[in-house]
C-alpha cells in the first residue's frame, strides 16, 4: 500500500542556504527514496516558488504567512498563529493522511478540532520558550525584548498544552527530548537526529592561518555571540579572526573593523562560507541558546579542523567528545592561542567520522519515522 504523507513546513525548505532549512530539505529526498509519497504544504517567507521541490514531492502547495498585526492573536503564540491558513486546512481535509508538522509553528491542525481523529506528528526543532526566552535576554531594542518576553510566555502555555495534542513528538537532540518528558510530561517523544547533507568528514591537509565564527548574524544571540568573542577574547589575542554570516549589524561591523587582525564577512555565498569553514585554523562557536542542536556545529565538524565551542554548544547533542569545550573568555583565549599552531591528529579525524556518520545518517532516520508513522502509531 502507497504511503502518502503530508509535510507542512514553516518555510520553503530549497534552496537550503541557511541552518535553519537543512533538516527540513534533506528529509525530503530521504523519505522518497523510502517509497514515501510527499505532499508538501510550505509557508512563504519571500523565498518564492522553488520547481527543485517537484522531484521530492507529488504535490507542493505554497501559502503566504500572516505577518504584522494579521497574524497576532492573543490566545496562540505568533509563530503560530500566523501560520493558521483555512485553505492548508482544507487541503489537509481532503485525504486521510498522517500530518507531520515541521516545528512548533505548523502545530495549528493539532489543535482544530477537524483533525481530532487523524495522526499528527511534530517535528521539535527547539524548546521554543526557552528560545524566546533567550532572544529577549540577547536583545537591546526594547520592541524586540517585549516581543520575545511575549512570545516565550505564549509558547511555554502553548507547549505544555501540545503534548495531549498530537500523536507523537520527535526531538533533534537528547536534551529536547528529556526536557519535554520531565517539564510536559510526554510520554510520546523520540529523539530523532538531524537530517543533513550528503557530507563526509574531511579536514583539509596543513594549518589554516585564521579563526572563524560563523552563523546567521541577524539572530540577537549570534550577533551577541560574535561580539563577545570580538571583545573579549581576540581584543587583545593578536591572532587573525573572521566573522561571517548573514545581515550583520551596524554595530557588529563596527566592532569587528577596530582591529586591524580581526574582520567581518557579511553574506558570503555558500561556496565561499563552505570554503572558509574548511581553511580555517579553529572554528569557534560559542552559543547562549541551550536548545535544539546547531547545523553550524556539524557543517565544521565534517567540514573544518578544529572546533572550540562551549557547553551550551554541546549540550545533549552527543558530540561533546569531538570539540574542546570552554567557557571563559579566558579560557578560550589561552586555548585559541595553543590550538592555533597545533595540527588536527589522524585520531581526532577518525572519532568524528566514528561519531558523526553513526548518529547522522539520512537513510536510517528516514526508516526509523517510516517506523513510527506507519507501525508504531497505526
Amino acid at each position: 500500500m502507497d504511503k502518502h504523507l503530508h509535510i507542512i513546513s514553516l518555510d520553503v525548505p530549497y534552496p537550503a542556504n541557511y541552518g535553519g532549512v537543512y533538516d527540513l530539505f534533506y528529509k525530503l529526498p530521504a523519505l522518497q527514496s523510502q517509497g514515501v509519497k510527499i505532499i508538501l504544504h510550505c509557508f512563504d517567507n519571500g523565498r518564492g516558488q522553488q520547481p527543485e521541490l517537484n522531484k521530492y514531492c507529488e504535490r507542493v502547495y505554497y501559502y503566504p504567512r500572516n505577518t504584522g498585526h494579521k497574524g497576532f492573536t492573543f490566545s496562540l503564540p505568533y509563530i503560530v498563529s500566523s501560520r493558521n491558513d483555512e485553505t492548508l486546512l482544507q487541503n489537509l481535509l481532503k485525504d486521510e493522511y498522517p500530518i507531520f508538522m515541521e516545528g512548533i509553528h505548523c502545530t495549528y491542525p493539532a489543535i482544530d478540532h477537524r483533525f481530532n481523529g487523524r495522526k499528527k506528528f511534530v517535528r521539535i526543532h527547539n524548546v521554543e520558550h526557552s528560545y524566546y526566552q533567550r532572544l529577549y535576554s540577547c536583545s537591546h531594542n526594547l520592541f524586540n525584548k517585549a516581543y520575545y518576553r511575549w512570545e516565550s510566555n505564549r509558547l511555554f502555555q502553548y507547549e505544555r498544552a501540545l503534548v495531549n495534542k498530537a500523536t507523537a513528538f520527535w526531538a533533534v537532540t537528547e536534551k529536547d527530548t528529556q526536557y519535554f518528558r520531565d517539564h510536559f510530561d510526554c510520554k510520546t517523544i523520540d529523539y530523532l537526529p538531524l537530517f543533513i547533507p550528503p557530507w563526509e568528514v574531511r579536514c583539509q591537509a596543513g594549518m589554516g592561518t585564521y579563526c572563524l565564527y560563523h552563523g546567521d548574524l541577524s539572530v540577537a544571540s549570534n550577533d551577541e555571540a560574535a561580539k563577545w568573542l570580538l571583545q573579549h577574547v581576540f581584543g587583545k589575542l593578536q591572532i587573525p579572526f573572521v566573522v561571517a554570516g548573514k545581515n550583520p549589524s551596524a554595530a557588529l561591523e563596527k566592532i569587528a573593523h577596530q582591529n586591524m587582525h580581526t574582520c567581518l564577512v557579511a553574506n558570503p555565498s555558500e561556496m565561499e562560507m563552505q570554503d572558509m569553514i574548511a581553511k580555517a585554523q579553529i572554528n569557534i562557536l560559542p552559543s547562549f541558546n541551550n536548545t535544539g542542536i546547531q547545523i553550524k556545529l556539524l557543517n565544521a565538524l565534517f567540514n573544518g579542523r578544529h572546533c572550540l565551542v562551549n557547553k551550551n554548544m554541546v549540550a545533549g547533542t552527543g558530540l561533546e567528545e569531538l570539540c574542546v569545550v570552554a567557557e571563559t573568555a579566558e579560557s578560550f583565549s589561552n586555548i585559541v592561542a595553543q590550538m592555533f599552531h597545533q595540527k588536527i591528529t589522524d585520531d581526532e579525524i577518525e572519532a568524528r567520522k566514528s561519531i558523526l556518520e553513526f548518529h547522522f545518517n539520512n537513510e536510517k532516520g528516514a526508516k526509523q519515522m517510516l517506523h513510527w508513522i506507519w507501525e508504531q502509531y497505526k
